[in-house]
């Protein structure tokens, strides 16, 4: 359970409080194309503003190195979050110092005052205190509501907290509750998929999930290194070699589990391969047969030759359908999944317009935990990627929970301290 003191238990009638929001989101000629993260903010918000309160509103975008970049302003966010809260947005050209201080002075009651980009100013990401203090100085409480950034200490995430009363805010508490309930008590059969590109990025988090779930299945390029440690054959695909002992040793750890109790860690038997991630490369599957740490009886052994390797100028990038249809049979028996990293190169945009040729993977598990095969598990969804793929899709709305945060919920998945949590006030 969540242990920090929220905005409903502190006095906020009247007052100028600081939020801490992460409106880091993707934003292209000037207008925003995604206001997932935006949205979920404005619970926080509305909450103050029925409370009489002035919201400062306060947020990093991207990585402008420490100096102003109008490639990384805030500004365009000013009508999304406007259209979305219901109120007035006043944009200042800063975040601290005069320009707040101005806009502060003019602002109405029901109105809001978004601050220019926090990463600006170079002392953010140092965890500056004299940066916080300015940063605090125009309010007289802080809400901390950028579940996104909680892993980092920074400036407005740790050293804010030495200057003001610093609570919770809606969105913090229901992320922190939400992904700390599903690793502590959650509703079996557990099954986690994971993907992301390399092992050490998540090497915590799968062997987490081997001693915690019932299934864990592996996709994405991390499970290229995987296989390779098998023995298999990649080719020209994406792979870490300096990752093998780890994931010898996690296959071995997942070996072990397997032979102690009733548990599943599932490799990809099938691939999609193809010679660029080109849109219009030729594609075809590879099968390579019993090459797996799970076993799955009654399925063809016997194929061409050729469709069991992968040739050395060929890259491995989804997996097959086999493997898709696997990890949707899976579901079927499962009653939580914690999905974390795309199956396959979901970047790459077919030429007609519909699904990618290296999004199958990742559309058959979206569909497995959406009930398009029958039994709809709750779904937990984690990770830049995997959300960022959902939006782009419009499905958001339609899983169990979606994380706003990629590390931060990786962490406490870990099951590791989030700096900016720490350092609010208990409850």
């Amino acid at each position: 359970m969540f242990t920090k003191k929220t905005i409903e238990d502190i006095d906020c009638e009247g007052k100028t409080v600081l939020v801490r929001v992460d409106y880091n989101v993707p934003i292209s000629d000037g207008k925003v194309m995604d206001a997932y993260r935006v949205k979920q903010s404005i619970p926080t918000l509305k909450y103050l503003l029925e409370h009489n309160a002035k919201p400062v509103l306060i947020s990093h975008l991207g990585r402008p190195d420490g100096k102003p970049d109008t490639k990384y302003s805030l500004r365009p966010i000013v009508p999304v979050l406007s259209k979305l809260v219901g109120a007035k947005v006043v944009f200042a050209e800063d975040c601290i110092g005069k320009p707040v201080q101005k806009k502060l002075e003019k602002l109405e009651q029901g109105e809001i005052l978004l601050c220019e980009n926090l990463r600006f100013h170079p002392e953010e990401t140092e965890n500056s205190e004299g940066f916080a203090k300015l940063i605090a100085k125009p309010a007289q409480l802080f809400v901390q509501d950028g579940f996104g950034v909680v892993h980092r200490a920074h400036a407005s995430t740790s050293a804010v907290t030495k200057f003001l009363p610093s609570v919770s805010g809606f969105l913090l508490k229901k992320e922190v509750d939400t992904i700390t309930n599903v690793m502590s008590e959650p509703k079996r059969p557990l099954m986690a998929i994971i993907g992301g590109a390399k092992i050490a990025d998540k090497l915590d988090l799968i062997k987490k999930f081997i001693s915690l779930a019932d299934i864990v299945a592996i996709g994405g390029a991390m499970a290229n290194t995987f296989l390779l440690a098998q023995g298999v054959k990649i080719g020209d695909s994406l792979a870490d070699r300096e990752e093998l002992p780890l994931a010898k040793d996690i296959i071995t750890i997942a070996n072990k589990e397997g032979k102690e109790r009733e548990f599943i860690f599932a490799l990809p038997r099938d691939v999609v391969v193809a010679t660029s991630v080109d849109s219009n490369a030729n594609t075809r599957i590879v099968d390579w047969g019993t090459h797996m740490v799970a076993d799955i009886e009654n399925y063809p052994k016997r194929v061409p030759r050729d469709a069991t390797i992968v040739a050395e100028h060929e890259k491995i990038l989804d997996i097959g359908p086999f493997s898709g249809s696997f990890i949707a049979g899976c579901m079927q028996l499962t009653n939580t999944v914690v999905w974390n990293g795309t199956m396959g190169v979901t970047e790459t945009q077919s030429l007609l317009g519909s699904i990618g040729p290296f999004a199958h993977g990742t559309e058959i598990v979206i569909d497995g935990l959406l009930g398009q095969f029958g039994h709809r598990p709750f779904s937990l969804i984690g990770g830049g990627d995997t959300v960022g793929y959902i939006e782009n899709r419009g499905l958001v709305d339609q899983f169990g929970h979606v994380s706003t945060g990629g590390g931060a919920s990786l962490e406490l998945m870990a099951g590791r301290k989030l700096p900016g949590v720490e350092a609010l006030e208990d409850e």
